[in-house]
């Protein structure tokens, strides 16, 4: 007679539903502070609702979805959870906005092989403080517990954000044109790009979290703190600022650096040149191309140097652009210009 099977759980086989709940009523309060007036239901329905009537007359939705990248595997390392929530919801909102749109709502998706719900409760209160920054929603979201998938102490991140814009007030590059001037603004750090070389150049260094290596003086800041400043979320000025003037375009520098991500927004007809001697290289930046040897074109094409967004103006506007900006708290200066296209290479920098 064969011996009587084990009962088995959820918990058993490794996930923990009271542990899910305890997470859902300790970020509930977190959340309720983002809500806006649009927004129909509390935390926890199965899909999220969100009033857009009386708001616009031909509205645009501009979506936008993305991760953190192994920025996440630093914050692990470090065991800094509190800030790479506002690097998620920075890395989406600020792409929306680059059309001109107004950052609507947000969601995210949490997702780990064993839940610790201080963690979890940490990423999403992150999360809220970068919806809070950006004036949308947090609407809702998953948190995912699945065993075997990741190993103890991991977790990934992605979110999804939707935002709107007047058709007629949409930023689409058309108006661009050559002798346009090209305002960096200032980055708080890599933002959440280029964590894959960095994590190299660290390890390369000997730095680990036991070594005090991280505790290296970069002008005042510690290379923890630099590495792992959160992502400066442009939207509440750069709405103002197109509340007060037309912007030509605008362009969010992540993954691909400053080479890659201005020219999207550019016509074909068209190039950019910039000019690296506008603005200093930051601490960290010159940290990482010194000690990783980084090749300075390698630079151009994998971090934000700096600048964290950009925004392009007629040569005229440039200077009371400069100074609406600066009013706004972001630190702006004029990079490079709007040049004919010669051949294939649209992009220069000098």
């Amino acid at each position: 007679m064969s011996a009587e099977k084990e009962s088995l759980t959820y918990r058993a086989a490794g996930v923990d539903i009271d542990a899910g709940n305890a997470v859902v009523e300790r970020i509930k309060p977190l959340v309720a502070r983002t809500f806006r007036k649009e927004v129909m239901a509390g935390l926890g329905g199965f899909g999220a609702l969100f009033d857009l009537a009386g708001r616009y007359r031909e509205p645009v939705l501009v979506s936008g979805t993305d991760g953190v990248g192994t920025k996440l595997k630093l914050a692990q390392i470090l065991g800094r959870h509190d800030t790479i929530g506002i690097d998620l919801v920075g890395m989406c909102v600020n792409d929306v906005l680059v059309q001109g749109a107004e950052p609507l709502f947000f969601l995210d998706y949490f997702a780990t092989g064993k839940l610790d719900v201080d963690t979890t409760v940490a990423v999403v209160g992150g999360i809220a403080k970068g919806c809070e920054l950006a004036g949308c929603a947090l609407i809702g979201g998953e948190t995912a517990e699945m065993p075997d998938m990741y190993p103890p102490g991991e977790y990934d991140l992605a979110g999804f954000c939707v935002g709107a814009v007047e058709k007629a007030a949409l930023v689409d590059g058309a108006a661009i044109a050559a002798g346009d001037t090209i305002l960096g603004i200032a980055s708080s750090g890599p933002h959440s790009n280029g964590y894959s070389l960095i994590r190299r150049i660290v390890a390369r260094a000997g730095i680990t979290p036991d070594g005090g290596g991280f505790d290296l003086d970069l002008g005042g800041v510690t290379l923890a703190d630099a590495l792992m400043a959160p992502t400066i979320i442009y939207v509440k000025p750069i709405l103002e600022l197109l509340r007060r003037q037309p912007l030509h375009g605008m362009a969010h520098i992540t993954g691909g650096g400053l080479k890659e991500n201005i020219i999207r927004v550019v016509p074909e007809h068209l190039g950019i040149a910039l000019d690296s001697a506008a603005w200093t290289l930051p601490p960290v930046f010159d940290w990482l191309m010194r000690e990783g040897n980084v090749p300075r074109e390698e630079m151009w094409r994998t971090f934000n140097c700096g600048i964290g967004y950009t925004v392009i103006v007629a040569r005229e506007q440039a200077a009371a652009t400069q100074a609406a900006l600066a009013a706004l708290g972001l630190d702006a200066r004029a990079i490079g210009e709007i040049v004919p296209a010669h051949g294939d290479e649209r992009v220069h920098i000098r």
